[in-house]
């Protein structure tokens, strides 16, 4: 199996990378595992099971309440805005919309909208590993109180600045370091651009997404929320199957 994905990597690279526009061997190789599923450590059905069983053992759950029953949230007297007793994560601005002759409200209007503290959200980062030298990539079985079906498969670390600087004064985030001093942890930065939110309700927000690979040798300490998956397998999930695969990670894969 390993033969193979060394045989077709090389009939690939030789043949029709140029074509593609690749520039270096990780985007050449990049492409590749785009298009072919050989070498990955789980099929696309284990994928699956894992992730139900994800959603089964998933205590969280959320319901709508009044933003005034928000425990630590309040509405701030000078700014009219909705903030966090920290200071920090977000809050609710109103925003006045002029000048919308493109739009389909040609007068303008207002709307709430979310403004990042800081503005720059946070990291978005998938840890790139070979298994048996195929790539792959940590995931994470990720619950948030607004995830269609509360879990949904994300990259390995999503945490905003906030959350890394732990405002929540609860855990710190698994793997950050992989993404904040990789040099220190042994990672090599492969991808790392800033990259836009939605508009229409995050105001001139924008989140770091990064790529890192680590050693094949280097083992990380991983419960059963995280699963290692190819390139391939991330498409195949986002292309093939309704609402699991988390935005983030497709925000990824549209750029790497």
């Amino acid at each position: 199996m390993i033969g193979n994905y060394r045989k077709n990597f090389k009939l690939f690279k030789d043949n029709l990378s140029d074509q593609l526009g690749c520039h270096n061997n990780i985007e050449v190789e990049m492409a590749f595992e785009r298009l072919i599923n050989i070498g990955s450590v789980s099929s696309i059905i284990d994928v699956l099971e894992w992730y139900d069983e994800q959603k089964r053992k998933c205590t969280m759950s959320s319901e709508i309440i009044p933003l005034n029953e928000c425990k630590q949230w309040s509405m701030d007297k000078e700014t009219g805005s909705f903030i966090h007793n920290s200071g920090e994560f977000f809050r609710v601005d109103g925003i006045r919309v002029s000048n919308t002759t493109g739009r389909e409200v040609t007068g303008g209007w207002d709307q709430p909208i979310l403004t990042q503290i800081g503005y720059d959200g946070g990291i978005l980062g998938l840890i790139r590993k070979r298994i048996n030298e195929v790539p792959h990539y940590l995931v994470e079985a990720k619950a948030e109180p607004g995830n269609y079906n509360i879990v949904q498969i994300s990259t390995t670390v999503q945490a905003t600045f906030s959350n890394l600087k732990q405002a929540h004064e609860g855990n710190a985030t698994p793997f950050s370091e992989y993404f904040l001093t990789p040099e220190k942890v042994g990672a090599t930065v492969i991808f790392d651009r800033w990259m836009s939110e939605d508009g229409g309700r995050l105001f001139n927000k924008r989140n770091r997404s990064m790529v890192v690979e680590i050693d094949e040798l280097k083992e990380l300490d991983l419960n059963d929320r995280y699963r290692w998956l190819t390139l391939w397998q991330l498409i195949e999930l986002t292309r093939r199957y309704d609402a699991i695969v988390a935005p983030h990670i497709r925000g990824i894969l549209s750029a790497v």
